[in-house]
């Protein structure tokens, strides 16, 4: 099959070559995925388990990319709940090999039917954003109906879900990003926009919850945002500053089938639009991933029409 591999930590998206590799065998628990259209966070060339298995051993040369849409075509032993020839989208393991390949072994509770009407590309941008922004509100932030939310990034993958569904469910929802997103995030629902660039971050404290997709200097700020009994939630690694008088909390994304399944079907009702800013094919994929520009939104490589 082919597949794109890293094998040089330093080198980022710009080591990624597309090579051929052996069609992976379905372990226990696990199905075969033939890969329509792969997700792929930039981050992942930082995660070390891009670079290492479970035990610290290298691993590479590595497929990476962990979220998917596509069909299942063999089983494991032991699977249930999954079918040969069924539509499936999900997220992949992070110490196994890859989305960025025409198939890909998973365990098969990591994966959730995908409706014959969803796009396999919307498909894929959908895990990692949406499970992301679902466990960081409603697990975590433990949003309720009229409360106060601050989400950074709101034109991005991930921020543009968190501001819908926190909309959905009731929430006053202010945006953060450069000057160039505001108009993106108030179409995705946000009621108000910080530039990040020229407007004071502080002037907007007082706030229940705050979703953290940036980091660095301004998760430190933000730690002032928070009123008493609030959340500062972190996708990017513990905060660095904590609430006085709240909480902080950072997590790393799992895998949901019934989360899935709440997701896809707001996609489908239309409560919950997909931001995806690149589409490429797997043949362009190294460049599409190596972009020259700012690309906002979620890139998908477009493995098999």
């Amino acid at each position: 099959m082919k597949a794109i591999v890293v094998t040089d930590e330093a080198a980022g998206t710009a080591g990624m070559t597309l090579v051929d590799r052996p069609e992976p065998e379905p372990a226990l628990n696990d199905v075969v995925v033939r890969v329509h259209a792969s997700g792929f966070v930039p981050t992942e060339m930082a995660w070390p388990s891009t670079w290492t298995d479970r035990l610290g051993r290298d691993r590479t040369p590595s497929i990476p990319g962990h979220e998917l849409a596509g069909v299942v075509t063999a089983l494991g032993y032991g699977t249930t709940g999954l079918s040969v020839g069924q539509r499936v989208f999900g997220l992949t393991d992070w110490t196994r090999d890859g989305t960025l390949a025409e198939y890909v072994a998973v365990e098969a509770r990591n994966l959730a039917p995908l409706p014959g009407d969803v796009d396999f590309t919307v498909g894929a941008s959908l895990p990692i954003s949406g499970l992301t922004a679902w466990q960081g509100l409603f697990e975590h932030g433990r949003l309720q109906t009229g409360q106060s939310v601050l989400v950074h990034g709101a034109a991005g993958a991930v921020g543009s879900m968190v501001t819908q569904l926190a909309r959905e469910f009731g929430a006053y929802v202010i945006g953060t990003g450069r000057a160039a997103d505001r108009q993106k995030a108030l179409d995705f629902g946000a009621q108000e926009f910080v530039d990040l660039e020229n407007d004071v971050l502080e002037a907007v404290g007082g706030l229940d919850l705050v979703i953290d997709v940036i980091g660095g200097d301004i998760g430190k700020r933000s730690a002032g945002l928070v009123r008493a009994g609030g959340v500062l939630v972190s996708v990017v690694g513990p905060p660095e500053v904590r609430p006085a008088d709240g909480l902080a909390i950072d997590f790393v994304v799992t895998p949901d089938r019934a989360q899935l399944g709440e997701i896809v079907r707001r996609v489908r009702d239309g409560r919950l639009r997909t931001n995806i800013g690149t589409v490429a094919d797997l043949d362009d994929a190294v460049a599409a991933l190596n972009p020259t520009e700012r690309i906002t939104g979620k890139t998908i490589i477009r493995v098999r029409s």
